[in-house]
């Protein structure tokens, strides 16, 4: 399908003869046009992501065409608007190109430059919108959940991966922030670029962070918490920052972390409003699980389903009973701690219970000793296979001491080894 095929231009303009002999003109080119003489009806015709441009003139009655561009622009910022006038001059297509009009046209217009432009604005167009496609369906893959706040979060993530600014993310630990920033690495322009990850405590001396900034050239990094630094260092960053802008160039993508709203450390003195203003281009708060709680059962099924594939065994059934404990939880952890309680339903441990039980047997007619014993030596190496190889993980999600665990691994024989991936 050609982009002619599946765009439309709209054209906005208070004189009739004009919009017919624009809707000529495209229509021999083989352009689908619709056409309005009321600017106030083509702003209720427009959703967000239509699939077109729009080419309207400067001067209406009902609503002016720069007025008509900033609440287009309000709408959808990257839909591109071409202004047309009889009247114009430097200063206003200046004022119209600030607005966010892709360009701005004067009267006599000259056909085949208008057309180039067009050609050059649709493909635009037709090129976003399918990126931005091919990003929502990324986004509705990795980011699970059917809540206002998950589809809020897509819509702000599948805008900022076509951008290149500094991120600010926010929430609670276990929110997923570090997800979230390395996924809106991987749906970025500079996906096949390094991606470094820092924490702010790490960081002591502004030689550490000049050393780490100037040679990742071209790379994301995400900073954990950056109100570690001393002042002396986010001044240095700041700076650095500052000076990326100045010179249009842009080697780092900075991509911040913080457990609360950074407004919160600036309060505090603990962060610099100096470093904040040119981090925080774009922010992102992700919100704990207990107030999202229509998400927690789809993923903790998603979570479930992906542990059962990953230890090669049979989905389990999960009573509607126990869907509703998971809701009514207070998740304090949030969704790594409704992970980690989907992967122990996974391997017969239910938790939330009142009291943790394992999950029933098959019928066997072996001897009590040997099913005991071949059940432990199960729950055991499904424990290491789930964390592993980490003892002390798998010792404290078994609720046993770590020694005690050494002791049970040497009786059945399992080397913590054979559970350890590459």
């Amino acid at each position: 399908m050609t982009t002619s095929n599946c765009l439309e231009i709209l054209l906005v303009d208070d004189d009739q003869d004009v919009l017919d002999a624009y809707h000529h003109l495209f229509s021999l080119a083989g352009y689908r046009t619709r056409i309005f003489t009321n600017p106030l009806s083509a702003l209720d015709f427009i959703p967000i992501d239509w699939p077109g441009i729009v080419v309207t003139d400067m001067y209406m009655p009902q609503l002016s065409g720069m007025e008509l561009l900033t609440q287009l622009k309000e709408r959808d910022p990257r839909l591109p608007v071409i202004m047309i006038s009889g009247h114009g001059d430097i200063p206003m297509a200046l004022k119209a190109v600030k607005h966010g009009a892709c360009d701005f046209l004067e009267k006599p217009i000259k056909p085949a430059e208008l057309l180039a432009l067009i050609t050059k604005q649709l493909n635009s167009r037709h090129q976003y919108l399918q990126q931005k496609s091919s990003l929502n369906k990324t986004l509705t893959r990795e980011l699970i959940g059917k809540s206002a706040q998950v589809n809020n979060i897509r819509q702000v993530l599948s805008e900022m991966a076509l951008l290149d600014s500094n991120v600010c993310i926010y929430g609670e630990s276990g929110t997923g922030r570090h997800n979230v920033a390395s996924l809106l690495h991987s749906l970025s322009a500079r996906a096949t670029l390094p991606l470094i990850q820092l924490n702010g405590n790490q960081i002591k001396t502004i030689s550490d962070i000049e050393n780490l900034f100037t040679q990742a050239s071209q790379a994301s990094i995400i900073l954990s918490f950056p109100e570690l630094l001393s002042h002396e260092i986010q001044h240095w960053l700041a700076e650095f920052l500052l000076n990326q802008e100045r010179t249009q160039s842009k080697p780092i993508r900075l991509i911040t972390i913080f457990s609360d709203s950074p407004e919160i450390y600036i309060g505090e003195q603990s962060l610099l409003p100096e470093l904040y203003y040119i981090i925080n281009q774009s922010n992102i708060e992700l919100p704990p699980l207990r107030k999202r709680p229509d998400d927690i059962a789809q993923l903790f099924h998603y979570f479930l389903k992906r542990s059962c594939n990953k230890l090669a065994k049979p989905l389990p059934s999960v009573d509607k009973s126990y869907l509703s404990t998971l809701r009514k939880h207070s998740w304090d952890g949030n969704v790594r701690e409704l992970r980690n309680v989907a992967e122990l339903f996974a391997i017969g441990i239910v938790k939330l219970t009142g009291q943790n039980r394992t999950q029933s047997m098959d019928q066997t007619h072996s001897p009590l000793d040997n099913l005991v014993n071949d059940y432990e030596k199960q729950i055991i190496e499904d424990a290491l296979y789930l964390f592993s190889g980490r003892v002390a993980d798998a010792a404290n999600y078994l609720q046993i001491p770590r020694k005690k665990l050494y002791l049970r691994l040497k009786k059945h024989g399992v080397d913590k080894k054979d559970y350890k991936t590459l």
